[in-house]
């Protein structure tokens, strides 16, 4: 039996359902009063379970029924209930987009704006709403694990995580459906993620410093931070030997602060370095700026490179040269992923290409 149940008849040289005459009037009605699933079905010239399966997923329908729905939804003004929805499908239509740093990192920071307009858009095309929660302390942790226990989303995207994070260890134990943005380690290694080629970025910055005649080349790297190990790596695998433990200092977080104490730190160590690899843009910038609190110029004493590509790396003086990852994809991506999740659908890690970018200041 067809899934056009209230007529027989179909649009010339389309298989989409025709409406009723009697539906006609159907849509003016419907806005007057406020529009119901069974106008949908009537205008649509469908059956009111095959609207249902539409609202719910679209599944064992087909693309002529389809149609004729969303152009009935359309004519209508009808707008999905979502908490009645949710009764019904034990699904929120919600994710939590979760960011362990302070508030302020949020707009200090450009990669996260990014990150967070891609991932909202990425999701409204599939009716899912985007819920942002900071975990930047222990009151701010066990708020996002009561929520996210809670039901009150279907998945997490996990970004900035840092290392021994209780909620990383909560995801990997399922919760929910998560996606981390950069590749975890230690307990959350199981945790599917989107992340650029950390490491081999990390070796293209490296060589690169290596071809420009730099000899000793200092890091500022951040470990401690989703990724920060892999693009230590790049930089030690490229250097081996080269890759002295006083020519590498740790930050806590990828800030401009952050960069700029580090630097004064391998300046104290390493007075003789003609190099530095920043593992973000961001400390690249804090650097720069303590080498001209210094006294050393960019880049004829010190080249500096960084890694993202981001708003900042473009307005630093010298402009920076620094690794591209692609945020906008890895925004897409962990999207997609996650979807496939919450829809049980397989879904695997994903690692995206990165891009040298060569400016001034190195």
């Amino acid at each position: 039996m067809s899934e056009a149940t209230n007529t027989g008849s179909t649009n010339a040289g389309t298989d989409e359902p025709t409406p009723h005459p009697k539906s006609r009037g159907a849509a003016r009605r419907a806005m007057r009063r406020g529009p119901t699933i069974d106008d949908v079905a009537e205008l649509a010239g469908v059956s009111r379970g095959t609207v249902s399966r539409v609202l719910n997923g679209a599944r064992y329908v087909s693309p002529a029924a389809l149609k004729a729905v969303e152009r009935a939804m359309r004519a209508t003004g009808y707008t999905v209930n979502q908490s009645a929805r949710s009764l019904v499908t034990k699904q929120s239509n919600a994710v939590a987009f979760v960011l362990s740093e302070p508030q302020e990192r949020l707009f200090e920071d450009p990669n996260f704006s990014v990150l967070l307009r891609a991932c909202t858009q990425a999701l409204a095309e599939h009716d899912f709403s985007l819920i942002l929660m900071l975990e930047s302390s222990e009151d701010e942790r066990d708020r996002v694990l009561r929520y996210v226990r809670s039901g009150h989303v279907d998945g997490v995207l996990l970004i900035s995580a840092h290392s021994g994070d209780p909620l990383i260890a909560d995801l990997a134990r399922g919760v929910v459906p998560a996606v981390a943005c950069g590749k975890p380690g230690g307990i959350g290694a199981n945790i599917p993620y989107v992340a650029a080629e950390d490491r081999e970025g990390a070796r293209q910055m490296t060589r690169y410093l290596m071809g420009q005649g730099r000899k000793r080349i200092g890091m500022i790297a951040c470990p401690e931070i989703v990724g920060g190990p892999e693009r230590l790596e790049g930089y030690r695998e490229v250097l081996g030997r080269k890759a002295l433990r006083r020519l590498v200092v740790d930050a806590d977080n990828y800030s401009h602060a952050a960069g700029a104490a580090a630097m004064r730190r391998l300046l104290a160590v390493s007075p003789d370095i003609d190099a530095v690899f920043a593992a973000s843009d961001m400390l690249a910038a804090g650097a720069i700026a303590e080498l001209r609190r210094a006294g050393r110029r960019v880049p004829d004493d010190v080249a500096v490179g960084g890694f993202d590509d981001s708003r900042i790396a473009r307005e630093t003086d010298p402009a920076l040269t620094t690794i591209r990852q692609p945020l906008e994809r890895v925004s897409r991506d962990m999207v997609d992923v996650l979807l496939r999740l919450i829809r049980r659908e397989p879904a695997s890690s994903r690692v995206l290409p990165t891009e040298l970018v060569v400016r001034e200041s190195a």
